[in-house]
């Protein structure tokens, strides 16, 4: 019952502090037997939580050791049956960093939970990164799945991927991959401790399956320009992309880069500094690069879409107002905690601002409806606790979608006074287009 309660919980967070959540793949995992998710980590508890709350599956993790001792993680981590892992970087001074550790427990434990037919959740790189890239896979997971002996345990991969991780109402999504099965990789002499040679092998198929589920790139600054790109290309799309298109497209994009970076740097280059032109001039105007072009604009849509954005905002205002009132403090609250407690770790900030909003936000509900009701009564305090959180709602709801209307605002002012600006704009995007797909062709060719 905790491990549902919680689980349910997570999910509701975790849909209020990404925009958008997508799961792609869901028909590769397994409905029964046993189970070894192997997933990138790019994001600490935020990643354990997406599998936990995503997946149909009831799931154990593999957690480093420290977070057990942590006040409420450690309490979470419990909840969902995790098991403790030991990891040498994790030990004091007194211990001596260059002390082996033992994980025979933890292994042993994990093959039993396999061969009960449940499922296990492993993050091979064994800590959460921002590198542009995987880092090289532990072999935890292919010794505990080649010591199970099971001929149909599969492995699983998992790839998670953040618009902007730290960033609150961001986007999200989960692509599983098609399963490994353990029995390629079983032999007749395989034992609780496999050899070398089996347990390497299936380590690097892992590592393969994980690359194909992930967004990678050799440099940081590629994956940048990608993104970048990335956005220019869905900004002349007749409709929205789903985050799994945009993935995609990021992947072949990635694949173009470095196949271009290699024949051609000089033209690597000159997109570039198109790109950086491009949004240089965007910047100076106060626009994104999903900007509208001037045959998008017409008085008469122009009029009604301003109509009935004026009418939606006028409704919500009211309860907007009172939502940002009753909400302002506790939401500064929370990004001044996590800014403070993750310090210059980039992982955590969401794991802060999540676990800190979980807490504070009820709290705040609590003490609206306690002073409600000291003032009018218990029967007005047990309304305000309830019509507080969907102030909120209305107030994140106003604000983005005044953000929106101020973006088109911007755009129909541009159309009547700069109009000619605009219409550079908007044959520089296509033009940056062309030539990135005339780019490709010539890679591809």
């Amino acid at each position: 019952m905790v491990r549902t309660v919680v689980r349910r919980i997570f999910a509701v967070a975790l849909r209020v502090f990404f925009r958008r959540i997508e799961v792609v793949g869901a028909e590769h995992v397994p409905a029964t037997g046993p189970v070894i998710f192997v997933l990138n980590h790019p994001n600490a508890l935020i990643d354990p939580a997406f599998l936990v709350c995503l997946t149909p599956r009831p799931v154990s993790f593999l957690a480093k050791a420290p977070l057990f001792k942590m006040p409420v993680i450690g309490w979470l981590v419990r909840a969902f049956e995790s098991i403790p892992v030991y990891r040498r970087q994790d030990q004091g001074p007194a211990q001596g960093q260059a002390e082996a550790v033992d994980n025979r427990d933890t292994f042993a434990r994990a093959r039993e939970l396999l061969l009960r037919g449940q499922t296990v959740a492993i993050f091979p790189e064994g800590t959460s990164h921002s590198d542009s890239q995987l880092k090289p896979l532990k072999t935890g997971a292919a010794r505990i799945a080649l010591g199970t002996g099971l001929t149909d345990l599969q492995i699983v991969p998992a790839g998670l991927y953040y618009v902007e991780k730290a960033k609150f109402r961001s986007d999200a999504l989960m692509v599983y991959g098609p399963p490994i099965a353990l029995s390629t990789f079983l032999t007749d002499t395989d034992t609780a401790e496999p050899s070398p040679l089996a347990v390497h092998a299936l380590t690097a198929r892992i590592q393969r399956a994980l690359g194909e589920v992930t967004l990678q790139a050799d440099q940081a600054e590629a994956l940048a320009l990608v993104d970048r790109v990335s956005q220019i290309f869905a900004a002349t799309s007749d409709a929205p992309w789903t985050l799994s298109e945009r993935f995609d497209l990021r992947r072949r994009m990635v694949a173009g880069y470095n196949a271009l970076r290699a024949a051609d740097p000089a033209a690597v280059r000159t997109i570039q500094a198109r790109v950086e032109g491009y949004e240089r001039d965007l910047a100076a105007l106060g626009m994104s690069p999903e900007h509208y072009g001037p045959a998008d604009f017409s008085l008469g849509g122009s009029l009604r879409y301003a109509a009935r954005s004026a009418a939606s905002l006028g409704l919500l205002l009211p309860a907007a107002l009172l939502g940002t009132t009753l909400h302002l403090i506790t939401y500064t609250l929370t990004d001044l905690i996590a800014r403070r407690v993750s310090g210059h770790d980039t992982d955590m900030v969401a794991t802060i601002k999540l676990l800190a909003a979980m807490l504070l936000y009820p709290l705040t509900w609590i003490g609206v409806g306690v002073a409600a009701g000291l003032a009018w009564g218990w029967g007005w305090g047990l309304f305000a606790t309830v019509l507080a959180p969907l102030t909120g709602a209305a107030a994140l709801v106003f604000r983005e979608r005044f953000a929106t209307v101020g973006a088109a605002a911007r755009g129909l002012l541009l159309f009547v006074t700069r109009r000619s600006t605009l219409a550079r704009l908007h044959a520089d995007r296509m033009a940056i287009r062309a030539a990135i797909v005339e780019l490709s062709g010539r890679v591809a060719g």
